[in-house]
């Protein structure tokens, strides 16, 4: 993996409480030991990476990682941060978003004899289920998935909507000679349009993506971890890999408990082998460690036992 040069992409995902993160800060640091300039990001609501590397890494933005020769960056998003953002997109000077989205097209008039309406309000809201869709509110893999296709379809309605209120008011602007002194609207949301395409697509190409599914050695955990991989690969995602944390190492002498957790891992794993969503996948596991993984020589440590 850290022997290419192009660039690529890897999304890890799986069940609360796998070690999703620890997994991923440990393979950004593998990338980084290597010289990749790396960044690696949280869509996680209830962020650990600043845990994971022992320093502060919120606030939304790119923070460089200390304790590293080669550039390595990480990002926690802000759900909060990202959903103010899209409300307040397109206000200026006090105004409603709705109406200065209005003038910038050249229909502020038509929005001047809404307002009494009052659908400012409802417009300026934006609709059910954007917001967790921008904000990737509750941080569900899937939920990540299939936000492009969500853009594409909402701004396509939108542009639609557009055409239809510019034809329907074209006779008003020539008469008052109305030009549109801001960027056109529309041509910015066909910009985003078309990045959201790029963004399905990259999500898809197996030559610069790739899922990793992070599971632990439970019965639950590796059912949950087959219908994950059943999804994506629906959604035409490409998975390789397979990480099983917290698996016992081997022992000469186990207590009772030790004993009995050793068989329910056994019963886990074997059912990973006998998955048909799962056994073809390169399956690696990670060992349960005395230690806790924070900070990137812990990280790095991890890494060498991992990303082999």
């Amino acid at each position: 993996m850290a022997a290419g040069v192009q660039r690529k992409y890897y999304m890890l995902g799986g069940k609360g409480g796998v070690g999703k993160t620890s997994c991923a800060a440990s393979l950004a640091v593998k990338f980084a030991n290597h010289g990749h300039p790396t960044i690696v990001v949280s869509t996680d609501p209830a962020h650990s990476l600043s845990d994971s590397f022992a320093q502060d890494l919120s606030g939304g933005n790119l923070v460089p990682v200390d304790g590293l020769d080669s550039p390595l960056y990480a990002l926690e998003i802000n759900p909060e941060k990202a959903r103010d953002e899209f409300r307040s997109a397109s206000q200026k000077n006090g105004g409603t978003g709705v109406k200065d989205f209005m003038d910038s097209m050249g229909l502020g008039m038509l929005a001047d004899q809404l307002g009494e309406l009052k659908l400012g309000e409802l417009l300026d809201s934006p609709p059910p289920g954007l917001d967790e869709a921008i904000a990737i509110s509750k941080g569900h893999t899937l939920r990540l998935l299939s936000l492009p296709d969500f853009l594409d379809a909402s701004i396509g309605k939108i542009l639609k909507l557009r055409q239809k209120i510019a034809s329907a008011t074209s006779a008003i602007k020539s008469v008052f000679g109305k030009e549109e002194s801001q960027a056109d609207a529309s041509g910015k949301l066909e910009q985003l349009r078309e990045r959201m395409v790029k963004v399905r697509e990259l999500f898809r190409d197996t030559e610069s993506t790739e899922f990793i599914i992070v599971t632990i050695p439970t019965v639950m955990a590796v059912s949950e971890s087959s219908r994950l991989c059943g999804s994506l690969k629906k959604e035409s995602v490409p998975v390789r890999r397979l990480i099983v944390n917290q698996v016992l190492p081997p022992s000469a002498s186990d207590c009772k408990f030790c004993s009995m957790k050793r068989k329910d891992q056994m019963r886990a794993l074997q059912m990973i082998q006998s998955d048909p969503e799962l056994m073809n996948l390169n399956s690696i596991q990670a060992p349960l460690v005395d230690v806790e993984i924070r900070g990137v020589p812990a990280l790095r440590f991890m890494g060498e036992m991992v990303w082999k």
